[in-house]
């Protein structure tokens, strides 16, 4: 999949290329990250700034608009309706505890976990399912991804010279 990516913006300047992995549901900032460091050499500190904020964009619009979205695609289409309801029933499931028992800190760890379905995009919708309001939920989501930041950088620059070292590349 991040082959996919590196091919299809192969074309633009890497701190973009970056940026644009970053937003997207399929990157974010776990794929962005190694991408920018390992592929395009964009010195760590700058590819997680460059994988926050691309990361962080379409959280605002998301927070801002998902509501009014997934109303109007559900009152418009069935399937639309099944799937959300069907989404929003297991995050329901997944989080309540959590949610109910730790608030926004529940969301901001939840974010922070580099796992696949733990990101900002997930975070979003979860606080868009509990209820949360958005200034808050914003706040939360920033800081898991920075936390997630943190950790993928430290994996991916730990990793990378684990590599190098396991095949005496200087």
């Amino acid at each position: 999949m991040m082959k996919t990516l590196i091919d299809i913006f192969q074309s633009l300047p890497s701190p973009l290329a970056t940026f644009l992995i970053a937003m997207l549901p399929v990157g974010e900032l776990r794929g962005a990250i190694p991408v920018a460091i390992l592929v395009y050499k964009i010195p760590w500190p700058l590819a997680m700034v460059i994988a926050i904020a691309g990361n962080m964009l379409p959280v605002y619009f998301l927070l801002l608009f998902f509501e009014a979205v997934t109303n109007w695609l559900m009152q418009r289409f069935h399937w639309a309706k099944r799937l959300f309801d069907w989404l929003f029933e297991r995050t329901r499931r997944k989080l309540n505890k959590q949610v109910k028992k730790y608030g926004y800190w529940a969301l901001a760890i939840f974010v922070a976990i580099p796992l696949p379905a733990t990101g900002a995009w997930t975070g979003a919708m979860a606080a868009f399912v509990f209820g949360l309001p958005e200034k808050k939920s914003f706040l939360a989501i920033l800081l898991g991804v920075c936390l997630a930041a943190i950790i993928v950088t430290l994996v991916t620059i730990g990793g990378n010279a684990a590599v190098m070292k396991l095949f005496l590349i200087k």
